[in-house]
């Protein structure tokens, strides 16, 4: 098979698959998610969402400009479509936000039209440009340019209809966060510590869910609110 497909044995974890399914499944486009962590809108169809059968009926779908990801439409099958996009079904008028479940696996929770503009993005890296300008990198590929005083694992609300930020999530404590990878992937509760490491050691948080204490990496979390989410995160 021709590098642009995956043995299903070989899938990412984070990828339902199932028995019945065939051997080769096409991998992602190169995009803004990496490729353990997207799946193709032809998954997403197909296989999650059940809409279609087979991949030409996916084509069928996304040729007429049906389905957008956040806010844009996309035609491309193999598009992928990584954690916190926004999948929107335009013939159904359906809004989905692309999630991790307790298992690892992607999901697609069905969201309120009035929360399918909001997107909330993580800063993963920043650097200073000419005339002191700022540009924050974010977690799913894209940037801004911006003035003013951020970390990283900061998160920045955007309205996508506008393309512009609203809100500024700093990772301090007491805030609400949402567990993205390791064994705690999918958990959500209040940040209480924050462990700076010497050295090479990773930097770890304490968070507390359910009046009891977990301990994760630093890098493994996502801050979605303060004194409530600001998206919703479960059924």
């Amino acid at each position: 098979m021709t590098k642009n497909h995956i043995n299903r044995l070989n899938a990412p974890k984070a990828w339902t698959l199932f028995k019945k399914e065939t051997k080769w499944i096409a991998k992602p486009s190169p995009g803004p998610h990496p490729l353990n962590k997207a799946v193709t809108l032809n998954m997403i169809l197909k296989n999650i969402l059940k809409y279609t059968k087979t991949t030409k009926e996916v084509k069928a779908i996304l040729n007429k400009g049906l389905v957008k990801v956040d806010n844009i439409i996309r035609k491309d099958h193999k598009f992928p479509v990584g954690l916190m996009d926004i999948v929107t079904i335009e013939e159904t008028k359906e809004n989905f936000r692309v999630l991790f479940n307790k298992k690892g696996k992607i999901i697609l929770l069905p969201i309120k039209k009035e929360e399918s503009n909001i997107k909330p993005r993580k800063i993963i890296n920043k650097k200073i440009l000419k005339k002191n300008r700022l540009q924050l990198n974010f977690f799913d590929g894209t940037n801004l340019i911006t003035k003013g005083k951020f970390e990283t694992n900061d998160t920045i609300v955007f309205d996508i209809a506008k393309n512009e930020p609203k809100e500024t999530l700093k990772m301090e404590k007491g805030v609400i966060v949402y567990i993205i990878d390791g064994k705690k992937i999918g958990d959500i509760g209040i940040l209480k510590e924050i462990e700076e490491r010497k050295g090479l050691q990773p930097a770890k948080i304490i968070f507390t869910k359910d009046k009891k204490d977990f301990e994760t990496l630093k890098d493994y979390v996502f801050v979605i609110g303060k004194n409530k989410p600001i998206i919703t995160l479960e059924k």
